[in-house]
């Protein structure tokens, strides 16, 4: 087995912004508050971090100031992909100056790949990157499925430790552990399946909602690491209506919306995406609030 990056919960950070541009005293804030609650690593300018909506340099300052202000107490996993090979290279690159521990790649969306580009892409990337690669498959966002055989291919690469299982799809998550969970480790990026991903031996998830309940998700994935699964699972259904709530509409509007609340910067979104709607935000802070969390 590869180097494994992180066991338990990583956060899919929520970068909060103005219209000036990124809060970093807010961001600051929020970082040392998930590390405080016991978060098992942190990412860095994913899809929950608005990264299709903010500029190169800006996104590599992002990364150093996570890194930085992490200052080696969890891993830094920075999101670095794009549907263009090329790009992918040129944000790889400037993640690995930036002091990330891994880079974390998504398959290209809107104009997708066959199975065998999916290969050429992600070996290109991991043959440029100068620390361990994360796959990330989320074909309801990107319309591009990496199938389990491709998946086995690309775990021969010494350089993919790791992937990111988000199609929702239980028996396609099972054949990837039959023919690649002995080569590399694979995370949840499903909130709702992290419980029943790990009893079938994922290594944790890259969350979306631990950016609301860090210490619950962590308690979660610490109970499943014990192969105390019982405890794992009524964690999990506790923080299911939560779950729903942050998916209500597109990721990330409800957890930016949840940040703020929490006083976490202001409630700004870069269009396309605006903020949170009626009545959906008012069902998400109720939520909230029967986990105890203060809004």
């Amino acid at each position: 087995m590869k180097k494994t990056i992180f066991t338990g919960m990583a956060t899919a950070l929520v970068t909060p912004m103005t219209a000036e541009g990124i809060d970093y005293d807010s961001f600051g804030r929020f970082i040392d508050f998930q590390i405080d609650s016991g978060i098992n690593a942190l990412v860095a300018m994913g899809t929950t971090g608005e990264n299709a909506t903010i500029e190169p340099e800006d996104q590599t300052a992002v990364i150093r100031y996570t890194v930085e202000r992490a200052a080696g107490r969890v891993p830094v996993i920075a999101g670095t992909g794009t549907n263009n090979t090329a790009h992918v290279l040129d944000n790889t690159r400037r993640a690995c100056d930036a002091g990330a521990d891994a880079v974390l790649v998504v398959t290209p969306y809107y104009n997708k790949a066959t199975q065998s580009g999916l290969i050429a892409h992600f070996t290109q990337v991991a043959d440029v990157a100068t620390v361990p690669v994360i796959l990330y498959n989320v074909p309801g966002r990107t319309g591009c499925n990496l199938q389990p055989k491709t998946l086995a291919t690309l775990a021969e690469h010494p350089n993919i430790v790791a992937l990111k299982e988000a199609s929702g799809n239980m028996a396609q998550f099972m054949e990837m552990m039959r023919v690649a969970g002995d080569k590399i480790d694979i995370y949840s990026g499903e909130d709702a399946l992290t419980a029943p991903m790990m009893s079938m031996g994922c290594k944790g998830a890259i969350s979306v909602l631990s950016n609301v309940v860090p210490g619950l998700a962590v308690a979660m994935t610490d109970a499943a690491k014990a192969g105390n699964y019982e405890e794992a699972a009524r964690l999990q259904l506790s923080m299911l209506p939560l779950i729903d709530a942050l998916f209500s509409q597109v990721n990330p509007i409800p957890a930016k919306a949840a940040v703020s609340a929490m006083g976490f910067g202001q409630d700004y979104l870069r269009l396309p995406l605006t903020p949170m709607e009626e009545p959906f935000r008012t069902n998400l802070y109720e939520q909230m609030r029967k986990l105890g969390v203060t809004v």
